[in-house]
């Protein structure tokens, strides 16, 4: 079943006298439990492109039918019902409420969800912190986590509402090597059990890890290749760790 279906996708924009070609007639579909990797240099169309996926910008031209539901002629109301009930959204920059509990972070978009009872929104959003790995860190704030907690904490709230996708943007981008490799070991966690992922990423490193990656260029997409060697973030992180134990080992031998 396909989640995600863009035919003929053109994103312009006037800048002055000039028209900026963001988007050149696009066409991607992304089936469910896929996890997608979107890489392309520097204004190759790959913001443009989260921006529509996401439902935080209309195409020029073009269809998005995202989970059975055509949203390139859905209103201003029904556009944000579809961004808060459809994707769940993960930013380099966490955008965590400083002042506020991991729980109450995570229970927020169950504020704005149709439906979503009272009384059953506390018993969600510990379900999510518990998935990814936070059971403990309830009513921590975000200053009293790690960068790699806080990322687990914007994971956690993407998936409170059941997304048809979570859609994550650099999502490692402000993480060191072994909070890279927890994130990353995490999301493939997700993938194995079904969830659909759409990564936006410009280092190939973390694309290793997606199942499948198309390339952009000058708003076209120039490949579309499944990945048959797909790497595992658990294998290097456990790598990762005992590569550094050894150094450690090594200096601590020499110091002796």
């Amino acid at each position: 079943m396909a989640i995600i279906e863009l035919r003929g996708i053109k994103r312009h924009y006037t800048v002055g006298d000039i028209v900026v070609r963001a988007l050149r007639g696009l066409d991607l579909q992304v089936e469910e439990g896929e996890f997608l990797a979107i890489m392309g240099p520097s204004g190759s169309g790959k913001s443009t492109l989260m921006n529509i996926l996401g439902c935080l910008d209309k195409p020029t031209e073009g269809s998005y039918v995202l989970d059975g539901l055509e949203t390139s002629t859905a209103g201003a109301d029904d556009f944000a019902e579809i961004r808060n009930s459809k994707i769940g959204f993960v930013f380099q920059g966490f955008n965590l409420l400083s002042r506020t509990s991991a729980m109450e972070n995570v229970e927020l978009p169950l504020f704005y969800k149709k439906g979503a009872a009272r009384r059953d929104q506390a018993k969600r959003a510990k379900a999510a912190l518990v998935e990814v790995g936070l059971g403990s860190r309830l009513d921590h704030l975000p200053s009293q986590l790690s960068g790699g907690q806080q990322q687990r904490v914007a994971i956690a709230r993407a998936m409170v509402t059941d997304p048809a996708f979570i859609l994550a943007d650099e999502p490692t981008g402000n993480l060191d090597t072994e909070m890279t490799l927890e994130i990353m070991s995490l999301f493939q966690a997700l993938n194995d059990r079904g969830k659909t992922i759409v990564m936006v990423t410009h280092e190939p490193e973390l694309a290793a890890y997606c199942r499948r990656i198309i390339t952009l260029r000058d708003g076209s997409l120039v490949s579309d290749q499944a990945v048959l060697q797909r790497a595992r973030a658990t294998e290097a992180l456990e790598a990762w760790k005992a590569e550094n134990a050894l150094i450690a080992a090594q200096k601590a031998g020499g110091a002796a």
